[in-house]
């Protein structure tokens, strides 16, 4: 078994031939006991700026397992298991197929491994295809209309292709790895499966996903697109079919893989019967820097050195009453876009390129909200959400949005230094208008204590675009160990919608883990 050597650091400027040397010499191994040797994993330690360096680790493959296992031994050395999933398929039979709402991370990859294992599942996507998809988007930031079924949270790829495509998680699920190999496969880059914090670029995500839907349908499974879940019929505990398009799709099971910002399909499921909690979720704002103020803030006199990485952060801070203000999906040379699901509402995001190679970076910045800040009824967050979205709205009369400076926020009238970028367009606005009072405090205490830790946050000229609301499902769908719905045996909540996930690869994961539990429950019709 092949092992890996951690912990190897190297100067900004050794290429990756120097980690494999020292790996070695650490082993004390001669290159003629080595079958492979190459780089596992690697991040950058920038902790200190005098001394910013890369640390990596090593995959060393050798001719002799009994000297893999005696060096396995020694301190920062561990096994290396090659990730794989382990399936149980039952050999009884449902009638009907395995219906997926929802082609998103977890949609996708629950129905690529069906369809690569005999099922034929048939994907409900309430959005177009990727090619329709991106021209619509296209459309509304231009300043045409909203397609509330086809925009950044609705069609093919879910939310996450129009994103920066970040890949990292903190589940420590061992299917991670699983995922990022097959992302790989279809298409992602290489470095995904090295980088401590991979990422894809919405460009070459788009890219993955069209070729992951392809191989799904040549296995044979279906995806419809703009077919929304209008409902389902059940008898008792058990959902007999799918509704969609005025057509009922006989069901073996039914994969509720509808994203955070289904709330038409959360009241549909409500009304059926299905148990939903509201849950925590965070609101914002989208907050941008120059990109090599980012840098300098990270790096000081070797920012804009080739081999360091666009700089990226991620901040937290959290109030003894548990509230929090932290950044949030951070976008290194990216943009600021127009989110907007519902007619009537302003929703921002960020996105950026597998370059990230604009002049702005940005990032969400939220507060954590809760069932006491808006009440414990199972739809109350969706309806705060959508009170902030709606507000936000009101104050430009348009899918503009409302714009302050840093500098705003703190009753302070320093001119802009960081021009928006969001698409159709900002607007100037006192976001007092939009959110609670504890919201814009929490943002200043927030930026207060960022900027102690990171120099751009202290430039008061920088752009704060409103509202970010969409960080995360504002329900959860409860699931038992097999997870299935309560009071369900064939509906499976999964998924970021669900609430169990909150990213691609964690969504991905629940994909494959809600597959998985199908695959045991009953195997593939003939």
């Amino acid at each position: 078994m092949p092992i890996i050597v951690m912990n190897i650091s190297c100067g900004i400027d050794e290429d990756s031939s120097s980690a494999v040397e020292k790996a070695l010499k650490r082993l004390r191994l001669p290159h003629s006991e080595i079958l492979e040797a190459k780089i596992y994993k690697s991040s950058l330690d920038a902790r200190k700026r005098e001394s910013i360096h890369f640390v990596k680790s090593v995959l060393v493959r050798l001719k002799s397992p009994e000297r893999e296992i005696s060096l396995a031994r020694l301190k920062d050395v561990r096994y290396f298991e090659e990730p794989e999933l382990k399936l149980d398929i039952s050999d009884k039979k449902r009638p009907g197929r395995v219906v997926i709402a929802g082609f998103g991370p977890a949609g996708m990859f629950c129905a690529l491994l069906l369809a690569e294992n005999g099922y034929r599942p048939v994907v409900l996507e309430r959005g177009d295809r990727l090619e329709n998809r991106v021209k619509a988007v296209n459309r509304f930031w231009s300043g045409g209309e909203l397609d509330e079924n086809t925009n950044v949270q609705f069609g093919e790829g879910g939310a996450g292709t129009f994103s920066d495509g970040k890949l990292t998680t903190r589940i420590g699920d061992p299917l991670t790895g699983y995922v990022l190999k097959r992302l790989y496969e279809f298409g992602a880059p290489e470095d995904i499966l090295t980088s401590s914090k991979p990422h894809i670029g919405t460009d070459r995500l788009r890219l993955v996903v069209m070729s992951i839907r392809n191989r799904i349908e040549e296995l044979g499974g279906e995806i419809r697109f703009l077919s929304r879940l209008d409902g389902f019929r059940a008898n008792g505990q058990s959902v007999l079919s799918a509704l969609s398009c005025g057509e009922e799709i006989p069901s073996s099971a039914v994969v509720l893989a509808i994203g955070h910002s289904a709330r038409d399909t959360f009241g549909m499921l409500l009304d059926s019967g299905v148990t939903i909690i509201p849950k925590p979720f965070s609101v914002g704002a989208r907050i941008e820097h120059k990109q090599e103020a980012v840098d300098y803030s990270l790096y000081g006199s070797l920012a804009g050195k080739r081999e360091l990485p666009k700089g990226e952060y991620q901040l937290s801070h959290r109030r003894k009453d548990g509230r929090a203000a932290y950044t949030f999906c951070m976008c290194p040379g990216g943009s600021v876009v127009a989110a907007s699901s519902q007619r009537g509402g302003i929703v921002t995001n960020g996105m950026s390129e597998y370059a990230r190679d604009k002049e702005n970076a940005n990032s969400a910045l939220v507060v954590s909200v809760g069932p006491a800040d808006f009440g414990t009824k199972p739809l109350d967050g969706v309806e705060f959400a959508l009170s902030i979205e709606r507000a936000a709205y009101s104050l430009t009369n348009s899918y503009h949005a409302p714009m302050m400076t840093v500098g705003g926020l703190f009753a302070d009238t320093r001119a802009i230094s960081v021009a928006p970028s969001y698409l159709p367009g900002a607007v100037p606005c006192d976001f007092r208008g939009i959110f609670p009072g504890f919201v814009t405090d929490m943002m200043r205490e927030g930026i207060m204590k960022f900027s102690r830790e990171l120099s751009c946050f202290k430039d008061m000229g920088a752009a704060l675009t409103a509202p970010e609301t969409r960080t995360s499902s504002p329900v959860r769908i409860p699931r038992n160990e097999e997870l299935l719905a309560m009071g369900f045996d064939n509906l499976y909540p999964c998924g970021e919608g669900a609430g169990y996930a909150g990213g691609i690869v964690s969504a991905a994961v629940d994909g494959l883990r809600v597959a998985g539990k199908i695959m045991e429950s009953f195997g593939p019709s003939d």
